[in-house]
């Protein structure tokens, strides 16, 4: 029989226990921030090697899907986020409807920030024409909650501004980038959603990064945006 060598079990106890004390931390961390940040972020403050901070995050990661666990850690937008599980979304969204509106855009928002995402960057007459109206109030709106964002100017006659969404519309639809956008079929069920509201706005499904906190600012339910002009008729 081989025998066990107990020096090397005192060696591994140390390092053991130091990965866990890590771990701890990380899910601290994971936990308070607002905004997802990447590995190499949270290695840089803690003063540890992006590889071991890395491993751990990852050990989290997998930890959290354990069916013990209503939170799960994953990666959206570039960085780690602590989020409800899908499978408690309907009982977490019940108790929270109860403590704080429905997060709600315009249908007019809803149908611009579709094209944006898409077509990105695009400029206000490419919106317009997609969209067969005008929506500057819209555009504003976006912008005030940090949807979106300008992204230069496009070298044509005139120099209109170009819109491109941001790392905040992300992490608002728990995307990890832009390659998870839904479909343009899944948009346009979104906007269906509107047509049976009284007030014409479409009730986004919440996300489970969504329903853990009250709507943060610029997310309450939209009225101040301003009317859209209808297209001109040709003549």
């Amino acid at each position: 029989m081989e025998e066990l060598d107990i020096t090397q079990l005192g060696e591994e106890r140390p390092a053991e226990d130091a990965d866990a004390q890590l771990r701890a931390i990380l899910e601290a961390i994971v936990y308070v921030i607002d905004e997802p940040l990447a590995a190499h972020q949270i290695a840089a403050a803690l003063g540890s090697p992006v590889d071991r901070v890395k491993r751990q995050l990852d050990a989290l990661v997998e930890e959290f899907t354990k069916a013990e666990h209503g939170l799960s850690i994953r990666e959206v937008a570039g960085g780690y986020k602590m989020a409800t599980k899908a499978e408690h979304h309907e009982a977490v969204r019940a108790f929270v409807k109860k403590l704080t509106p429905p997060l709600k855009l315009s249908l007019p928002a809803l149908e611009t920030l579709a094209v944006i995402a898409y077509k990105q960057p695009v400029t206000t007459p490419e919106i317009t024409q997609i969209r067969g109206v005008q929506g500057a109030g819209v555009l504003k709106t976006l912008l005030d909650r940090k949807l979106i964002t300008e992204s230069g100017r496009k070298n044509v006659v005139g120099k209109p501004i170009l819109y491109k969404t941001t790392k905040e519309f992300l992490v608002q639809f728990g995307l990890k980038n832009l390659q998870e956008l839904p479909t343009l079929k899944e948009f346009q069920e979104l906007g269906n959603l509107a047509g049976g509201e009284p007030d014409g706005e479409a009730r986004l499904p919440l996300q489970p990064n969504l329903i853990e906190m009250p709507p943060p600012p610029g997310m309450e339910p939209d009225v101040d945006e301003e009317p859209e002009a209808e297209p001109e008729e040709q003549t």
